[in-house]
């Protein structure tokens, strides 16, 4: 398969051109071959900002509009010429390998929808993000695509997500954990309790391996290598996680700048406490995977900065070398036979 560039929708989210640029110049550095859409003007007066740009394997590649975060989701449908509708339609025309977007993650789901459409026997995408755990890191999904749902976008997400760590990560055999409110077969509500039914049928039939139902600690714990719940419910715990770290690390902060002695134990363990932050930093893993659509998105925040945007252009890239779009059709025509 011929490489690609990404797509990335270069003035999207909270600080625009900036730290889109930044972060496609760094992965550049290192190989990443990236389209930079929108406004021509604004990204070629910020790609001057970097010596020896004009060597890389960048291209600019113009849209008039861009969708702000203020802006209702819906309207990608009428504004054609927007920078996240642009750069889907690229991978769509075999252009570009795989569409970033930092901006508007309503309107970035909702362009992919209608520009690359679902996989053949997906009902509904949903969003992967990997959250650290003791074990390396937990995939989670859906985490804000889907707040109503079927019970069987669950038992599709699990399977879907299980290929996605067998390409992708090397993971040739992860576990499954039904997000609920206890460890018991018993326990849950009455979209809980079904979803488990079409799970253990999935993992008896040799679909997936079915840990069971986990719990909220399971997730950070790394109990299993990825948890399925629907989208409201992870939307909550993704917020919570990233919200609880910001708050713990101002509790270290204002700890250890709290006199002399404790700045100075500061000083000892600071080495330390940057390698946690940096585990746990959702810059770490750069964007979010829109898995189902036919093609690949990756959903990033509106405030990440240039290192999320340079790890998302990785990850993305790692994704189209590994075909995982071609595994995923290949599932998906063989009736989810076992990868």
């Amino acid at each position: 398969m011929a490489p690609l560039p990404i797509a990335l929708d270069a003035v999207g989210g909270d600080f625009g051109a900036v730290p889109n640029v930044q972060g496609a110049v760094t992965a550049a550095r290192s190989g990443v071959s990236v389209l930079l859409v929108g406004d021509r003007v604004k990204l070629h007066a910020e790609l001057g900002k970097y010596p020896g740009a004009a060597a890389l394997p960048l291209e600019i590649v113009d849209a008039s509009d861009v969708i702000g975060m203020d802006e209702h989701a819906s309207d990608v449908r009428g504004r054609r010429d927007a920078s996240i509708n642009v750069a889907n339609r690229l991978v769509r025309e075999g252009r570009a390998s795989a569409v970033v977007s930092m901006g508007h993650s309503g309107a970035s789901m909702a362009a992919s929808l209608l520009t690359l459409g679902r996989l053949k026997g997906v009902d509904r995408p949903a969003i992967l993000t990997h959250l650290p755990s003791r074990r390396g890191f937990t995939a989670l999904l859906d985490t804000g695509a889907n707040a109503d749902v079927k019970p069987q976008y669950l038992a599709q997400w699990a399977q879907l997500a299980s290929i996605y760590l067998k390409v992708v990560e090397g993971n040739q055999n992860p576990t499954v954990g039904l997000l609920s409110i206890g460890e018991e077969d018993h326990k849950g509500d009455a979209l809980t309790l079904e979803v488990y039914g079409l799970l253990r049928q999935a993992a008896q039939a040799g679909r997936l391996n079915f840990h069971g139902n986990v719990e909220g600690r399971d997730v950070f714990l790394g109990t299993t290598d990825i948890v399925v719940t629907d989208g409201f419910t992870g939307n909550v715990v993704l917020k919570l996680a990233e919200g609880e770290a910001r708050v713990i690390f101002g509790w270290i902060r204002d700890g250890l700048g709290r006199n002399l002695l404790t700045r100075l134990g500061g000083l000892l363990v600071g080495q330390s406490i940057r390698a946690v932050a940096k585990r746990m930093s959702p810059s770490t893993y750069g964007a979010s995977l829109l898995i189902g659509v036919n093609g690949l998105s990756y959903i990033g925040h509106g405030s990440a900065d240039a290192l999320a945007v340079e790890n998302a252009l990785k990850r993305a890239d790692l994704a189209w070398k590994t075909r995982l779009i071609v595994r995923l059709r290949q599932e998906l025509a063989g009736g989810w036979s076992k990868v």
